[in-house]
């Protein structure tokens, strides 16, 4: 499978919280051109790294790269369906590192057939509970839209393990830890979700 450059590339993040910022700062590094989406615009992050808000239609046609980095909610579930692929550019590539819910999976398969998407990596899956997390190893997957996947060499899954690093481990844990401590001290915690 050939590869490309992202030098010169428009990227389409979708969610600019702070994994999307991290992603927008490395793709920003690389040379690309990006574009992102967001309800809630964080336009000082935007002056600071360089980056345009556009709205989710543009994004979707003008993207060689589509990125999702959103929450999983009644109006995000299967935001990338039939409909909004086919008005993506022919040989997309799209990631998915948030939420397996986000991306109608049988329309994946129907557009990596087609060869609309060109590219395709997931950190996710819709019905991920039943297969990541457990060792399939001596046993017969059930799911065959799940094994359907596999068998595209233009698609990577990496079965939630795409985080799994001593550095992000240990990330995890004093994030973790501090934001115990700042709940048993009664102080403001940025990270709470209220």
């Amino acid at each position: 499978l050939l590869g490309f450059n992202i030098h010169g590339k428009t990227i389409g993040i979708i969610g600019t919280g702070n994994i999307g910022l991290a992603t927008t700062k490395i793709m920003k590094g690389f040379g690309a051109n990006v574009i992102a989406f967001d309800p809630v615009q964080n336009t000082s992050k935007q002056q600071d790294i360089g980056f345009t808000y556009t709205d989710l239609d543009t994004l979707l046609t003008t993207a060689d790269i589509v990125s999702l980095h959103c929450p999983l909610n009644q109006s995000t579930h299967h935001l990338l369906n039939d409909k909004s692929i086919s008005s993506m550019k022919d040989g997309v590539m799209i990631i998915n590192t948030s939420r397996g819910g986000l991306v109608d999976t049988a329309s994946l398969i129907k557009h990596l057939k087609s060869g609309k998407i060109g590219h395709l990596a997931l950190d996710v899956y819709e019905q991920e509970s039943e297969l990541f997390f457990e060792d399939h190893s001596e046993s017969i997957i059930q799911d065959d839209i799940f094994q359907r996947l596999l068998t595209f060499p233009n698609v990577i899954i990496t079965g939630h393990q795409g985080f799994f690093t001593g550095e992000a481990l240990t990330q995890i844990a004093k994030t973790t830890i501090s934001n115990l401590t700042l709940f048993a001290e009664s102080k403001i915690n940025h990270n709470e979700i209220t």
